[in-house]
């Protein structure tokens, strides 16, 4: 057997896990709101942001057009966004937080904290974690 081809060895597979059951944590917390992940981090944009192309979107959240429309379509459905072509280049799709997209921030508010309280993590292990993950992000750019 080679040795690098042990899943113990990898450092890919972990991430998958985490990444996994840390999505699996918020489940209950957003279905409680009616929305799924990819919802809920396109409204974190949208409430950090007020308003951005679906292009600027997709490489915001590291999703493509195929993913996001769906997402978008539905969130709009629920009153939380506004899609609309640029006035400018009517090739651009621009997409705006609504009133209701802005008060659902406040449903949301303790999730964060929910979560976090899953992880067995000291405050700077989080902060290193957190930290780690953004340098490895960067690198995707």
């Amino acid at each position: 057997m080679y040795e690098q081809l042990k899943l113990s060895n990898q450092l890919c597979f972990p991430l998958y896990v985490c990444s996994k059951e840390i999505v699996r944590r918020y489940k209950p917390y957003l279905d409680e709101i009616d929305l799924t992940y990819t919802q809920y981090i396109a409204m974190m944009v949208f409430w950090e942001k007020g308003e951005m192309n679906v292009k600027e979107l997709g490489e915001t959240l590291f999703l493509d057009s195929g993913t996001l429309t769906p997402v978008l379509k539905k969130l709009e459905a629920k009153g939380y966004i506004s899609r609309e072509r640029s006035k400018k280049d009517e090739r651009n799709l621009i997409v705006k937080i609504t009133d209701e997209g802005e008060a659902l921030q406040e449903k949301c508010a303790g999730i964060p904290a929910k979560v976090g309280s899953c992880l067995k993590l000291s405050a700077d292990e989080a902060k290193t974690l957190h930290s780690l993950l953004l340098k490895v992000e960067s690198q995707f750019d």
